[in-house]
């Protein structure tokens, strides 16, 4: 049976809590533990260094996207700041050029994300291969995939997590465009990929609410990636833009061909979202606080309790 956030009620039970703020959201990812398990999407219109480095300061975990003008400096700028970098690349050479750069000057990220639309490929086999085998003490991220066969392949290539969700974003054209993808049933196929993962995954795509990360994290993820509504903050990339008194900033998709500037093979567009008047860090201690709600009425003290949380149709 397929479904989607909109379509789950999670059942509430005791709360064992004397306070929401007693609740704890942490996570652990690899070696390291962080605040929350919410990850900006790794889009040039949702994150960039500066952000990197504050959320890093904070220890919240983020992934810069692969569009950085200088990876290789970013990370270098991280380990100078003693700052876990953790980085996106994409399935061609250059990716490997980079990669071998930083390895001869021991600047090894702690996370390297590999991103692609179509992550179960022979070029991602071939690239999983390539990044364990140059830098086999990185916790490596791959996806995007949206079946249990992809994610059984992904780990046993050598994936420590795998990134779940087609097309589900806002401003992602592959659905209309191509068919494929787990737009309006990202939930159930959370939930069917977690049944034979046996490393993390990452539900991607296809937040709307608040109440979306507490059901993705009862289906089964184990953190969650965000973009439109970690969009468009007074701090996030990209100009103001002012039309008639009322300001937005563009958020898009990185297959588009404003991200590209090609005009052929494109799965992404753009469009404009209202300029929220706060920063991102603001926001964040606002879903903090659901997410402190979401436990209590999981009955928990920490995302564990989301485990034996039920939830109805």
């Amino acid at each position: 049976m397929k479904f989607d956030f909109k379509d789950i009620n999670l059942i509430p039970k005791k709360c064992i809590v004397n306070s929401r703020s007693e609740c704890d959201t942490s996570v652990q990812l690899g070696n390291y533990k962080f605040k929350m398990p919410i990850i900006p999407a790794n889009m040039d219109c949702v994150i960039n260094e500066i952000l990197a480095q504050e959320l890093a300061e904070k220890s919240y975990f983020y992934i810069l996207h692969r569009f950085s003008n200088d990876i290789y400096h970013f990370v270098k700028t991280m380990k100078v700041r003693d700052l876990i970098s953790s980085i996106s690349i994409g399935v061609n050479k250059n990716d490997t050029y980079l990669l071998r750069d930083l390895a001869k000057t021991s600047l090894i990220p702690e996370y390297i994300t590999i991103d692609i639309a179509h992550g179960h490929s022979i070029k991602m086999e071939k690239t999983l291969a390539f990044v364990k085998e140059l830098m086999p003490n990185s916790f490596i991220i791959a996806g995007n995939v949206c079946t249990p066969e992809a994610v059984l392949d992904l780990e046993s290539w050598g994936a420590d997590a795998v990134k779940i969700g087609i097309s589900n974003g806002s401003v992602c054209t592959t659905y209309p465009v191509t068919g494929f993808g787990s737009r309006y049933n990202q939930a159930s196929t959370i939930l069917e990929c977690s049944k034979v993962a046996t490393k993390p995954i990452i539900a991607d795509g296809g937040i709307k609410e608040p109440g979306d990360i507490a059901k993705s994290l009862v289906m089964g993820a184990s953190l969650v990636m965000i973009g439109g509504m970690l969009s468009g903050f007074i701090d996030s990339p990209g100009t103001i833009i002012d039309d008639e008194g009322k300001k937005y900033k563009e958020y898009w998709g990185s297959a588009s061909s404003f991200q590209s500037g090609k005009k052929n093979r494109i799965e992404g567009k753009r469009q404009l979202i209202p300029l929220k008047d706060k920063k991102l860090l603001d926001e964040y201690q606002y879903l903090t606080e659901c997410l402190q709600s979401s436990i209590s009425y999981g009955g928990g003290y920490d995302l564990s309790c989301f485990g034996s949380v039920k939830y109805i149709l």
